[in-house]
């Protein structure tokens, strides 16, 4: 059998870890195993947060539109159900937004829902 020299290679590949590593603290960014550690944790952890950024951002807007739509004597359940009834299809990030950046605009949407019959 041939000897393989790993240099080049090897290299490469613990130099691609340091550079993801780059900007952790400690030898977590200089020591090549406490730095392939902790990138592929980090590498894990961002792959589960962009699915949970999906889901934390919705229970950020349902909790604006909550807030926002209880002022004009509304719940957050029976405002997007009215809404549903008059085929009103405004997003829940716009229903937040424009709760927050234009009042008025979600006072008369707030009242269109309250005005259609259950």
């Amino acid at each position: 059998m041939t000897r393989v020299k790993r240099g080049n290679v090897a290299r490469k590949r613990r130099n691609k870890i340091l550079k993801l590593a780059k900007g952790f603290r400690g030898s977590h960014s200089t020591l090549f195993r406490t730095a392939n550690q902790q990138v592929m944790k980090a590498l894990r952890s961002a792959y589960r947060d962009r699915k949970k950024k999906k889901r934390d951002f919705r229970r950020l807007w349902i909790a604006r539109i909550n807030a926002a739509s209880r002022q004009h004597g509304l719940s957050y359940s029976r405002l997007i159900g009215n809404l549903k009834k008059a085929n009103v299809e405004l997003n829940r990030k716009m229903l937040a937004q424009l709760a927050i950046l234009d009042p008025a605009s979600f006072a008369k949407i707030a009242e269109l829902a309250n005005s259609v019959n259950g």
